[in-house]
């Protein structure tokens, strides 16, 4: 899927659902990091681009900033974190699941005041909007054990 896809998708992906400001800036670091991921593009070229996009005016900008920027940044970290809970090279991944986890990873380790759920949660739903059939499982599976490594008080402390 390209980036002009990507853009008109998220026009009409889930246009039931209230989104809230957060939500979308999650949705436009998706689409940046996937930007990022296929073409190897600066950061700042895919930042000015997508704030061109329809409905960013909408987004937590303050935190699409943190998205995009600190997933790129803490990549090789990140990524270092996730190699040991997947079952193949994160290369092989597709490129919205691999996006999906770095901002799941990078909320789990840099916003705690995001409780784990919410950050689980909310990269599920971005690869249920933008992902294939069965992505949305194989993050929450991902991110559920990254969780348990990165967040051990609030994980061993969870209810249910």
């Amino acid at each position: 899927m390209n980036s002009q896809a990507m853009n008109q998708k998220s026009e009409h992906a889930n246009p039931n659902k209230n989104r809230t400001p957060r939500h979308r800036a999650r949705e436009f670091a998706l689409q940046g990091l996937y930007q990022w991921l296929l073409n190897h593009e600066e950061v700042r070229a895919i930042e000015l681009h997508i704030r061109q996009a329809h409905g960013f005016d909408k987004a937590d900008i303050e935190h699409f900033d943190a998205l995009l920027y600190g997933a790129v940044k803490q990549a090789p970290e990140l990524r270092a974190g996730l190699a040991p809970l997947i079952d193949r090279e994160i290369d092989a991944l597709s490129p919205v699941e691999h996006a999906a986890l770095l901002i799941g990873a990078y909320e789990l380790k840099n916003h705690i005041e995001i409780p784990y759920k919410v950050v689980i949660n909310e990269a599920v739903e971005l690869t249920k909007s933008f992902g294939g059939i069965d992505g949305h499982k194989y993050v929450n599976g991902v991110l559920d054990k990254f969780a348990a490594t990165v967040r051990e008080v609030e994980f061993a402390n969870r209810k249910g």
